[in-house]
């Protein structure tokens, strides 16, 4: 386990309803994109969804199908995936607090933190389309549990 610069192990550790309330950001839209004031799509974590037209696409699909790659897309959209990414690696070190009492509570916050930075860096780039308006809900979502699990 990790020490404090004054030689202590940090002694909070992830509780199962902290790991319950990351698996729940799953099922939270994490960006609503806006369209002449219309929900055009919903990113989650695992895809996009279009209420429109009912339509699901994958984050893998949208990654390696629909477009030339990671390196193909803009800033602003390369934030979405790797903000996932940060999410995925805060949810795995709070599985390890939980599950087997080993997580530094300090990675696990920034981790989140650093996943909300790309969700905002996916709202600003896409807000700055005319006509269009992003609402950054995962950024906040995982600042407000960063903040109230691990402050």
């Amino acid at each position: 386990m990790a020490v404090t610069s004054d030689g202590r192990e940090p002694t909070r550790t992830s509780t199962s309803r902290t790991l319950l309330i990351l698996l729940s950001l799953w099922l939270l839209p994490w960006c609503v994109l806006l369209v002449d004031g219309r929900p055009a799509t919903l990113v989650f974590p695992w895809g996009l969804f279009d209420p429109s037209s009912g339509r699901l696409v994958s984050l893998y699909s949208y990654l390696f199908e629909f477009t030339g790659g990671f390196g193909s897309l803009p800033a602003y959209l390369r934030a979405w995936p790797t903000s996932v990414v940060a999410f995925l690696l805060a949810t795995a070190s709070a599985a390890g607090g939980v599950l087997v009492g080993r997580e530094d509570p300090r990675v696990t916050a920034i981790l989140l933190v650093l996943a909300g930075l790309g969700q905002l860096s996916l709202a600003w780039g896409f807000a700055q389309q005319p006509g269009r308006v992003a609402l950054p809900v995962g950024a906040l979502a995982l600042w407000v549990v960063a903040w109230l699990s691990y402050r």
